[in-house]
């Protein structure tokens, strides 16, 4: 008896990190890859958050916008973002690019409003249980990273709401030291 199997499924080539050329090409494109902290070829949510870390503090010092000022520029750059990412996955195919690291700007941009006054010591412990949580997925962040797959603004958002779930938990372990403990974490 011969045995027939289904043919092999072509093996897609991993999505190639984009050039800047990619990036410049459209608005979208540049908000999505975070003005260029998603070209990084080594970890580029981790670039992102750091390039978002720099620009929260050089807003903060020239502009003091406050409260109402980072509402507004976070509201803002959640909808821009959640457009670049709608764009972007629309033109590349991919549900969720590594490329675009608008999701951790934005998403680090509101930990660090709401965890402020924090020293450099929690900014740091900010940044890595963030990092962690964006990174390792568990629980409600991987929920939300599997809730909103595909194409158009449900993708987009996808994209954006996985890092605001990471944001949210982050936000919430900080609050849990802040009240057993005290002090800047």
């Amino acid at each position: 008896m011969v045995s027939v199997s289904a043919p092999a499924k072509p093996i897609a080539a991993p999505p190639q990190v984009p050039s800047a050329r990619f990036m410049f090409a459209r608005l979208s494109h540049l908000i999505a890859l975070g003005f260029g902290a998603g070209l990084s070829r080594v970890a580029p949510g981790t670039a992102g958050t750091l390039w978002a870390w720099a620009a929260f503090l050089l807003i903060d010092a020239f502009f003091a916008p406050g409260d109402a000022g980072w509402a507004l520029i976070i509201g803002c750059a959640l909808l821009a973002g959640w457009w670049a990412s709608t764009a972007t996955v629309r033109r590349t195919g991919i549900d969720d690019p590594s490329f675009v690291v608008i999701d951790e700007v934005v998403a680090f941009w509101l930990v660090l409003w709401i965890a402020a006054p924090a020293g450099i010591g929690g900014q740091i412990v900010c940044f890595a249980l963030f990092r962690l949580l964006d990174a390792a997925k568990p629980g409600p962040v991987a929920w939300a990273d599997r809730v909103c797959k595909g194409p158009g603004w449900r993708g987009g958002w996808g994209v954006m709401f996985d890092d605001l779930v990471a944001a949210f938990c982050t936000l919430l372990v900080i609050a849990l030291w802040r009240f057993v403990f005290g002090g800047d974490a």
